[in-house]
């Protein structure tokens, strides 16, 4: 079952329940940044992606994402099974959108950690959601990020970099823009934010 754009406030109890987006270059903190706020915020349900890359070393399926088959996906793309989806660094992303409508119908708010196309899908399509952009400090800072992490190698970290400085120049798109310079105080304002939503 699909919602309408405007269920995706339906009131449930006392308050509107809101569907968060939080969105960063790779390597800003947005991985942390949203740890955070589900520490903060027991209540809120957050949606895992389905990805057809291989896991990293550590990354659980149904955890860290879902891990799906090529073949898999495509099909879900037939299928309208997305909420948003793109194909990032060759593989392709997608959030469940019918986790979504469910999550908000049985009166949840719901986090997604997306990148800026699927936002922009998303926002098409929820049009009520709230969104939020991780800035790190500056380019440099970004890069010394990737590369401590150990992760990629220098070519891929060349071409994350390059595609960070167009997902920074469409921030705009975004309701609220975090730099996340000192971890604390990133946090704190991403609280903040979600709080003020979360009183309405």
């Amino acid at each position: 079952m699909v919602l309408s754009t405007s269920s995706i406030t339906a009131v449930s109890g006392a308050r509107q329940r809101r569907l968060f987006i939080i969105s960063a270059p790779s390597g800003a903190g947005k991985t942390t940044l949203c740890r955070a706020v589900l520490g903060r915020f027991p209540d809120m349900q957050y949606s895992i992606s389905h990805t057809t890359r291989s896991p990293r070393k550590g990354e659980k399926d149904g955890v860290d994402y879902y891990f799906t088959s090529i073949q898999a996906f495509e099909s879900g793309i037939k299928q309208h099974k997305w909420a948003e989806w793109a194909r990032v660094y060759d593989n392709y992303y997608g959030t469940s959108a019918e986790f979504i409508d469910a999550r908000i119908k049985a009166g949840n708010d719901v986090l997604l950690d997306i990148d800026v196309q699927g936002a922009s899908q998303i926002i098409r399509r929820y049009p009520a959601c709230v969104t939020i952009f991780i800035m790190p400090p500056s380019l440099e800072s970004l890069r010394e990020r990737l590369v401590t992490r150990e992760t990629d190698s220098s070519e891929v970290i060349e071409k994350r970099l390059k595609i960070a400085v167009d997902e920074i120049s469409r921030r705009n798109l975004y309701r609220h823009v975090i730099v996340n310079d000192k971890l604390p105080d990133a946090v704190a304002e991403l609280v903040s934010i979600i709080e003020m939503y979360r009183l309405n």
